[in-house]
């Protein structure tokens, strides 16, 4: 690649990046979500740092107000509970780095590079304390701060405590009374793009199957299938946010930003439909390209199949309406939940005659299909005439 090629993607790159900003910007002006959310707390952080050092530097003319904006700044957290917890702890790390600070100033007699040799390396080490987490840092940041003011008596020492202490307090009171944070968005945001997402693949390899589909193709849909489970991940992420915001939070009643989550249960649902899905792609993405691994089913089995899967790309979609608050046709979701246990049915029937090579690809197809059935369309649903005999044919042996 010449050098005119590098700069122009670096510059489609950063235009990329330049775009993406842009619409974040237009989002958070225009409508309430996750770039709203992030715009209100940076714009708290902000003003407590502004009210922090109004308070501190011009109207009590601290010796060192620095400290209060820029504590008060570091508290304002996703979460009030977080920035309770994290206060605790930063007042901790910051007490013991001025009084450190102050006793190395004390011991060199003042000289400064003498007190960072003497206090740096113990302060950076204790930062290094998992329980202190990512305040363990402004332990000797602040001994920096002490050092290089190069105030150190006891009256000293006391105003860097209390400016620290004003920043917390104003930084904690900013988080927690001024529209305190509240994660219920995050979970129903997520849940809804795994559900979409998974009928959209689902839709893509039906599609698929019942033409020419070539390794570019599976490789492409088990990379997406990858995405599905990061997904389920950053939906398991969000659910903890949603948890940790209604601790300490005063506001949690008074504002409640978007939907209600759903139940805890359709986490995992959806992560073992994801888990399917990729189990689905990886064993198909087996059987394609020169180097293949697998036995590929016949084209007759992959179309008949490629029914089963857009059956169970419309169970997906009806999940997905269901959670956006779209009354279900009762009758209509009855109908799809036995189509697409007559298909899987005719799909078992179908196993029988396949040729032994294939055997290992459908029988994965097979088990991988019966458990997404078993997720979106529930085994209660069916009748136990029908369940008896599938259990027949599912056994070894029987004609």
């Amino acid at each position: 690649m010449s050098t005119g090629d590098r700069l122009m993607t670096v510059g489609d790159r950063l235009r990329a990046e330049v775009e993406a900003a842009w619409r974040s910007a237009r989002l958070a002006v225009r409508q309430s979500g996750p770039e709203r959310d992030t715009m209100t707390q940076a714009l708290k952080a902000a003003g407590a740092a502004i009210a922090a050092w109004a308070l501190t530097g011009w109207w009590l003319k601290a010796p060192l107000a620095l400290l209060a904006p820029w504590t008060a700044l570091a508290l304002v957290e996703a979460t009030v509970y977080r920035s309770l917890r994290s206060g605790v702890q930063q007042l901790g790390v910051i007490m013991a780095g001025t009084l450190w600070a102050s006793a190395a100033m004390a011991m060199t007699g003042g000289n400064t590079l003498g007190a960072m040799v003497i206090a740096l390396p113990v302060l950076v080490l204790f930062g290094t304390y998992r329980r202190l987490g990512a305040q363990g840092l402004y332990g000797a940041t602040t001994a920096l701060f002490v050092i290089t003011y190069g105030a150190y008596s006891l009256n000293a020492v006391g105003h860097r405590l209390l400016e620290c202490l004003i920043g917390a307090v104003i930084g904690i009171g900013v988080n927690a009374l001024v529209l305190p944070p509240v994660h219920l968005r995050s979970v129903h945001e997520r849940l809804l793009r795994l559900m979409h997402e998974s009928a959209e693949l689902l839709g893509t390899m039906a599609d698929a199957l019942r033409d020419e589909w070539t390794a570019a193709d599976a490789a492409q849909w088990h990379d997406r299938a990858r995405r599905l489970e990061q997904l389920s991940r950053e939906l398991a992420e969000a659910r903890q946010w949603t948890a940790e915001s209604a601790r300490a939070n005063p506001g949690w009643r008074l504002r409640r930003v978007g939907p209600a989550p759903p139940p805890a249960e359709e986490d995992a649902r959806w992560t073992r439909v994801a888990g399917h899905l990729t189990a689905i792609a990886r064993s198909l993405e087996g059987t394609a390209g020169e180097e293949a691994r697998l036995v590929v089913p016949e084209s007759a089995f992959l179309s008949r199949y490629a029914d089963l899967v857009a059956e169970v790309a419309s169970l997906c979609a009806n999940a997905e309406r269901s959670l956006r608050g779209e009354r279900p046709d009762q009758a209509e979701a009855r109908r799809s939940r036995d189509r697409a246990w007559a298909l899987y049915d005719q799909f078992v029937d179908d196993f029988r005659h396949q040729r032994f090579g294939a055997t290992t690809v459908s029988g994965a197809l097979l088990v991988e299909s019966k458990q997404l059935l078993y997720e979106l369309a529930p085994d209660t649903d069916r009748g136990d005439a029908a369940r008896d005999a599938e259990d027949d044919r599912d056994q070894p042996g029987r004609p």
